[in-house]
């Protein structure tokens, strides 16, 4: 059996296959070194009852994960995982090979991320080339779901939000100043505590404040993220991510401003995974 994984900081895909078909499709917490030590990996995966149910009968793993930039981070999940699915061989990548190579197959592309964090890299068909991105929330992430929740909620604090999103927050959402400073510099996972806001502005995504802040954001996106890559013209820029996603008719209005060529654009990764690496199992 293969169980293949793509995971980012909130939520983790998971594929269990053999002889080409799926076996189950289940889901988990998003696994990433970056904020997560072993323990809570190992927990995060005993939720499923399936990864429970068939672990001992996996003999191969190839996980993709958000973080799992350097050696330290990728020896973080492996010794997890390897302690969990003890007859398997274990991959552990970067999200952005996966990204990669889900939408790029084996042809040269630019792969990008906009989910809850926010990434990208030129793939020339084998390999992800090293870039100076992936800053994180607190530097970075522009055009992420944690970018714009980090803007949404300061802006509520400040009461500039249009009536109906500042009223949606406080009676919806149960938001205060307090409760947001709280979450932000005093719980974990402060990341996804900011993007989970992300579909506050779909559900308000005709407003024009909306409308503005997605595109500004997917602008800050490609001055630093796409424009920035020598090949921006040469080749098709890829999208994975539910900001991606939800927001697909802003982000190709952007892109043509950069005269970039769009190509897929694709919620989930996984099943495009799956269909690379199903020969395998």
């Amino acid at each position: 059996m293969l169980l293949i994984c793509d995971s980012g900081s909130t939520k983790a895909d998971w594929i269990l296959t053999n002889k080409n078909s799926i076996l189950g499709e289940f889901n988990t917490a998003g696994i990433n070194p970056y904020f997560h030590d072993q323990h809570t990996i190992i927990s995060s995966i005993k939720k499923s009852d399936e990864l429970v149910k068939y672990a001992s009968k996996i003999k191969k793993i190839i996980f993709f994960g958000a973080g799992c930039s350097s050696v330290e981070r990728v020896r973080i999940v492996h010794d997890s995982l390897q302690l969990f699915f003890e007859n398997a061989k274990i991959q552990v990548h970067h999200d952005l090979l996966g990204s990669a190579i889900a939408t790029c197959g084996d042809q040269p592309g630019i792969a990008c991320i906009l989910g809850t964090g926010s990434n990208s890299c030129y793939f020339d068909g084998q390999k992800v080339i090293e870039n100076n991105h992936g800053l994180g929330y607190i530097l970075g992430d522009e055009g992420s779901g944690s970018y714009y929740g980090r803007k949404l909620l300061a802006n509520f604090i400040y009461n500039r939000l249009p009536i109906a999103i500042q009223k949606d927050l406080a009676e919806n959402h149960k938001l205060s100043k307090e409760l947001i400073i709280e979450n932000v510099y005093s719980k974990p996972n402060a990341n996804v505590f900011l993007a989970s806001f992300a579909k506050v502005l779909y559900d308000h995504n005709k407003d024009e404040y909306v409308q503005k802040l997605v595109s500004d954001g997917m602008k800050e996106f490609f001055e630093n993220y796409v424009i920035v890559i020598p090949e921006h013209k040469e080749v098709p820029i890829h999208f994975v991510g539910s900001i991606a996603h939800y927001f697909k008719d802003i982000l190709r209005d952007v892109a043509k401003t950069y005269s970039c060529n769009v190509g897929k654009i694709i919620q989930k990764p996984i099943i495009s995974l799956f269909e690379f690496y199903k020969n395998e199992s």
